[in-house]
């Protein structure tokens, strides 16, 4: 949702030590100065062991609108407000993963770029925070946390960490792709994810666009994500990123702790409908729901306007029973969502069932 973070393990400035002529031959190997070496922004691998668009979501970017307004780097709105000491601004990148199930299993916090441990935070539970309040969480919104310090006063920050899982100490030293912990649901948070601060020198700077831009919208000429991570990163983050089959009216609250995602269904069955939960939906956008089936099943087909726009949004639709049973065999269900005129798809899943 919207409102779920707020990066609170704040970092200190980095600090430089020059040692005797250290610097100077480190210089003179490299063939570059010293200060310029120093300067240079770390590339950003992939800060999750997953898989984007099938196991995780980008959901949210960097906010670049100071006030009430919303901002992406490419001036869309796929951001949030989270009021702050640097004006009411999402400062970083969440990575959403499926459920909590995937969160129970484990998914992977991996270090973005080289570096030291600066600070750390374990201890707080997994929960989500409507449950428990914000007053409980209130200083300590980014839950359970790493700090990494990089060459050149850089920082990367990792947030709403699972309980426990952090695998690195302060003081350590890490290499790109290595493990801190597990995504979590700690902190200022409705969903598991992984909320991802880069800062230089206590400055949030959106790893999309890099410490300087020369025009309004879109990527920046030196973004700190590496080639391979901003391929996996695709823009509009709006998504169809997990449906499935229920005998029933399917409640929210089960898909999203991982609880509906049976393979099969009894010919008895009292309905059969098709469930999609759904990332950043937009006004004017369609839901579309078809289940198709064996001999004897007439296609289902049904539509769902969006009215409004969305952080995430869980619709269903499907068939009650006339009284007889199901025809048994292969079902498919395929859920898309569709915008603008002509309508596109943006995203399409699909899934199958067995009735018996």
């Amino acid at each position: 949702m919207r409102k779920n973070d707020a990066a609170s393990v704040s970092g200190l400035p980095g600090r430089m030590v020059a040692i005797g002529g250290a610097v100077l031959l480190a210089a003179l190997l490299t063939g570059l100065p010293a200060a310029t070496r120093a300067a240079e922004p770390p590339a950003l691998g992939l800060p999750l062991d997953c898989q984007p668009g099938k196991t995780c979501w980008l959901v949210n970017y960097v906010d670049h609108d100071p006030g009430k307004g919303r901002r992406d780097y490419k001036c869309g709105d796929y951001t949030y407000n989270v009021p702050g000491k640097d004006g009411n601004r999402h400062r970083g990148t969440d990575i959403a993963i499926r459920d909590l199930d995937a969160m129970n299993k484990g998914v992977p916090v991996l270090a973005a770029a080289s570096g030291t441990v600066f600070r750390l935070r374990d201890g707080m539970a997994d929960v989500n925070v409507k449950k428990i309040g914000v007053d409980k969480v209130k200083g300590k919104q980014c839950g359970n946390a790493v700090i990494l310090k990089h060459a050149g006063g850089w920082q990367t920050q990792y947030c709403h960490m699972r309980r426990g899982s952090l695998a690195v100490k302060k003081g350590q030293p890490v290499a790109a792709g290595d493990k801190l912990g597990l995504v979590g649901l700690s902190g200022f948070t409705e969903y598991p994810h992984l909320h991802i601060t880069v800062r230089k020198g206590g400055t949030v700077i959106d790893p999309f666009i890099g410490r300087n831009r020369h025009k309004g919208c879109g990527l920046g000429e030196k973004p700190l994500w590496s080639k391979q991570a901003l391929a996996l990163l695709s823009y509009p983050p709006s998504a169809v990123y997990t449906a499935g089959f229920a005998a029933h009216k399917p409640n929210g609250s089960a898909v999203r702790a991982g609880k509906l995602n049976g393979a099969t269904l009894p010919a008895k069955a009292a309905a059969l409908v098709l469930w999609a939960d759904t990332y950043q939906p937009r006004t004017g956008d369609r839901l579309q729901f078809i289940i198709s089936g064996p001999k004897g099943w007439k296609e289902f087909r049904h539509t769902v306007a969006i009215k409004k726009d969305r952080a995430r949004m869980f619709r269903f639709a499907g068939r009650k029973s006339k009284g007889g049973p199901w025809p048994k065999g292969s079902y498919q269900g395929t859920v898309t969502l569709w915008r603008g005129e002509p309508p596109k798809p943006v995203s399409r899943l699909q899934k199958n069932i067995e009735i018996r």
